[in-house]
């Protein structure tokens, strides 16, 4: 038999399977646990580096530091240019020189003199020494027209005076009788007021205390307020003579000194018939006056004998606010003023008063009626009189013609010859 030889192969190396490897793919790359790791770690901590702002550089800070600080500087340079530039303007209107001496004159501590400790008291105004009123001539033809009036009313007993300040021309119709004055009284206590005050014993914002002693009844509504109430001296004035208040009267009679001391001073002033003999209502008629008296006082007054510019024009100012206005303002037109005063104690009536009418004449007059108590017939008689003697005041005169400022430039006319040459070389 043939023999069989057993070939024992030999051991071949193992064929590694060659993977075709794709070029479009990325090589993977094997690594470890550890390795992977490592890796995993370092990708964190690229994309956390990646994730934070990169801090600035201090080197990079400086450059806005020394900027910032420039600018400061240059804020506060202009600032000081702009303060210099003020005070150069303001010290070349103000001198320094003249403040120093201010202050060092100011600082010196300087006993004063005698002279300059005593204080100065206003003078007196004391009257004029004519007590008079310049009278001119009597208007007759006006006295007989009041007569006719008065014959009217026969149960009626008048009492006129008035006076043009323009002239000085007048009419009396039993106007030197003396009469119960009634409220009218209040005319000339209202005067010594201002003198007071005009003299420095009074102010016209002193406070007035309005005592028991001086609450009286009768008009005006002070009497109704509340004891020991304080009022500026000028408003007891006004009320006295605006709503004929007798207590705010009777306040100004004890702050001047007393009846005696204001009868003393009617007298000084010419008022022959004028005197207070009672407190006020004083219903008797005791407080007397004519209608002379108060006519010329206020003439007085008018023309700055008694009180001043001043106080004259707070006086007829106050007088023009009287309430009543049933007697001599009812003879007016409407476009007249009157300042004025009435009185009223039921068997005597009366009217004072200074007019300015609308073409610039000023008269004064005082109207008074005896009547019986209340009786209308004495009110219609003022009112008449007073008609009347504005109507006569109005047109008795004949007013003059005004004086043009300039008169009109005659307009020159031109020679005969040359209006014919002018008409012919048409």
């Amino acid at each position: 038999m043939p023999r069989r030889t057993s070939r024992i192969a030999s051991p071949q190396p193992k064929k590694t399977a060659r993977r075709r490897v794709n070029r479009n793919e990325k090589p993977v790359n094997l690594v470890s646990q550890r390795g992977k790791n490592s890796t995993v770690q370092l990708s964190k901590n690229s994309n956390t580096t990646q994730s934070r702002k990169p801090r600035p550089n201090p080197s990079k800070r400086s450059p806005n530091l020394l900027v910032r600080l420039f600018l400061y500087v240059l804020r506060i340079g202009i600032m000081g240019v702009g303060i210099g530039a003020i005070a150069g303007t303001t010290l070349t209107i103000i001198n320094p020189q003249d403040i120093l001496a201010a202050y060092i004159k100011a600082s010196q501590l300087v006993k004063p003199s005698p002279e300059e400790t005593k204080q100065e008291k206003p003078e007196k105004v004391t009257p004029k020494p004519s007590t008079t009123v310049p009278v001119s001539k009597e208007l007759t033809a006006l006295k007989e027209k009041i007569q006719q009036i008065d014959a009217k009313y026969p149960n009626v007993k008048p009492q006129a005076w008035f006076i043009d300040l323009d002239n000085g021309a007048y009419v009396s119709y039993n106007g030197t009788q003396p009469v119960p004055a009634a409220s009218t009284i209040k005319i000339p206590v209202l005067v010594a007021f201002f003198q007071e005050v005009d003299a420095g014993n009074m102010h016209i914002d002193q406070m007035l205390t309005m005592t028991k002693d001086v609450m009286v009844s009768g008009s005006g509504d002070m009497q109704y307020m509340q004891e020991n109430k304080k009022f500026p001296a000028i408003e007891v004035a006004r009320k006295m003579i605006v709503i004929s208040d007798n207590t705010a009267t009777e306040m100004l009679v004890k702050e001047i000194g007393g009846k005696d001391i204001l009868n003393q001073r009617f007298k000084e002033w010419g008022m022959k018939h004028t005197e207070i003999n009672n407190i006020l209502p004083d219903l008797e008629g005791t407080n007397k006056t004519s209608s002379e008296d108060l006519s010329k006082l206020l003439a007085r007054v008018e023309r700055g004998d008694l009180i001043s510019a001043r106080s004259r024009d707070r006086l007829i100012a106050i007088m023009e606010g009287t309430k009543t206005r049933t007697l001599l303002p009812q003879g007016l037109e409407k476009q007249a003023n009157i300042a004025h005063k009435t009185g009223d104690i039921g068997t005597i009536i009366g009217d004072a008063g200074i007019i300015d009418m609308p073409t610039g004449k000023r008269y004064i007059g005082a109207v008074f009626a005896e009547r019986a108590y209340d009786d209308i017939a004495g009110r219609h008689l003022i009112q008449d009189i007073s008609r009347t003697v504005y109507q006569h005041f109005k047109y008795y005169q004949p007013r003059p013609i005004p004086k043009t400022a300039k008169k009109p430039i005659e307009a020159q006319s031109q020679p005969e010859t040359n209006n014919n040459t002018e008409e012919s070389n048409n």
